[in-house]
């Protein structure tokens, strides 16, 4: 008897387990980046976009960028020794943004998930060859 009951409560356990790890996994596909969305016209990503930005031998920094509707930017970045400004022009080629800047050239690519939420993500090449990246939401 004890040995039936003990089975019945290890199975229920492995079934709240399964969903629960399933509620958790049905979460993060939600909230992951998701699939690229090609972008039409930089009208529809004007706006401030806050995130992470990494760069080459540098710990990782706040980033506050604002795209306007032209398609001029500008970022401030929050470093340990102060802050790090720069601004440049965004332009739409094959669904990207192509970014020319005064600090360098790169490309963001615009994802969403499931969920409808969009992550921006940056790839750049700095004037000194250093490696950027960045990830970066919309701020309401």
């Amino acid at each position: 008897m004890t040995s039936n009951r003990a089975r019945s409560l290890w199975t229920a356990l492995t079934a709240t387990v399964i969903r629960r790890i399933r509620g958790l996994a049905d979460r993060v596909r939600q909230r992951r980046p998701g699939h690229p969305v090609a972008v039409s016209d930089v009208k529809s990503v004007a706006g401030t976009w806050k995130g992470i930005v990494y760069r080459s031998s540098f710990e990782p920094e706040q980033i506050v960028l604002t795209i306007r509707e032209d398609g001029s930017y500008d970022f401030v970045s929050a470093q340990l020794i102060g802050t790090l400004r720069g601004r440049g022009k965004m332009v739409i080629s094959d669904g990207r943004l192509r970014i020319e800047g005064e600090k360098g050239r790169g490309v963001a690519t615009l994802l969403k998930n499931p969920a409808g939420d969009r992550l921006m993500s940056v790839e750049a090449t700095l004037s000194d060859n250093s490696i950027l990246t960045a990830k970066l939401w919309p701020s309401p």
